[in-house]
């Protein structure tokens, strides 16, 4: 039994990665003369399909406008009631589908043409109505499903997503979309934060902890416990930067010493700490902190201090 699940299960996977190298002969001709003609419109690319292949085509849809190029969703059973509404004149029109003889199909592709739209068509059938009809015809051919009865679409749409992710790929490709691109679409969520959080939208909302060089221990001690971030930062009269002054330095400097009375804030002080712009990338400050093995940061802005930044607040963020 359980050797007959493991072969069921290797089959299938074999047969779906088949699937996917079978399209390497299909990125041809017609291939970049679809990706240029979905380049270089100034619409959007709706895209249709019926049954599986319309639940493929919403993926594709979302990465597509996640990536930069603006796609709509359009149900091939909704488009002949009312929905062909959505296509606009200079619109790409992508529908998709293995065989290319659903009856939904047949009677939605001489409307899009009629509406003048250039017509592409993914088909996993090289002689069917939509792959002949279409202006423009993605092989997605298989050569067999997973499905034991080589009925219900698996290897098929698996192909079909591939080919999605292909044509966006592509598209980010010759529209140069960059991580900044990415975080412009995606500003929510844990990726958004990675992309544009930057070290002052976090440091902003802590205190910033400081003493003079000639602060007392107990000043000190009081501005750290105050400011609730475990350290401060050490200034000159000019209010220029000297250092930092951790918990941890007064625990190690109270094991040493007896006579804390006149120790100043000057004895005991870190020169030389670790600091960082705001306009910094939060996620580049995580690395800065691991790197060093340290858990906070000082903030400086045109060499003046404005700030800290603690490894709490990039985990309240999910940074880490």
């Amino acid at each position: 039994m359980k050797a007959n699940i493991a072969a069921t299960a290797l089959r299938t996977i074999q047969l779906e990665a088949q699937s996917i190298s079978g399209l390497a002969p299909f990125i041809n001709e017609a291939f970049e003369k679809a990706i240029a003609t979905i380049h270089g419109s100034k619409g959007r690319l709706v895209i249709s399909g019926i049954g599986k292949s319309a639940i493929v085509a919403q993926k594709i849809v979302a990465t597509l406008n996640s990536t930069g190029t603006p796609s709509l969703f359009m149900h091939a059973a909704d488009a002949i009631h009312g929905d062909l509404g959505m296509v606009q004149d200079e619109d790409l029109v992508l529908i998709i589908s293995k065989s290319g003889e659903s009856p939904e199909i047949k009677v939605l592709v001489p409307l899009i043409r009629n509406f003048g739209n250039t017509l592409i068509g993914m088909v996993g059938n090289r002689e069917s109505f939509l792959a002949k009809e279409s202006d423009i015809f993605l092989d997605t051919t298989v050569e067999l499903e997973a499905c034991p009865n080589n009925l219900a679409p698996t290897s098929s749409t698996t192909a079909q997503m591939v080919m999605g992710d292909v044509i966006a790929v592509c598209l980010m490709e010759l529209n140069s979309f960059n991580g900044r691109d990415f975080a412009k679409y995606h500003p929510g969520g844990n990726l958004g934060k990675r992309l544009y959080l930057r070290v002052g939208d976090l440091s902003k909302a802590n205190e910033v902890p400081q003493v003079l060089l000639h602060a007392s221990l107990k000043e000190v001690i009081v501005e750290i416990t105050h400011k609730r971030l475990g350290l401060t930062a050490v200034l000159n009269q000019l209010g220029q930067l000297e250092g930092i002054i951790t918990d941890g330095d007064l625990r190690r400097m109270l094991e040493k010493s007896s006579h804390i009375d006149q120790i100043t804030a000057a004895d005991i002080l870190t020169t030389n700490p670790k600091t960082i712009s705001p306009e910094t990338l939060a996620v580049e400050a995580l690395d800065l902190m691991r790197n060093n093995d340290i858990s906070a940061l000082l903030v400086v802005e045109n060499q003046r201090y404005v700030g800290v930044l603690h490894l709490h607040d990039l985990v309240r963020e999910g940074i880490v």
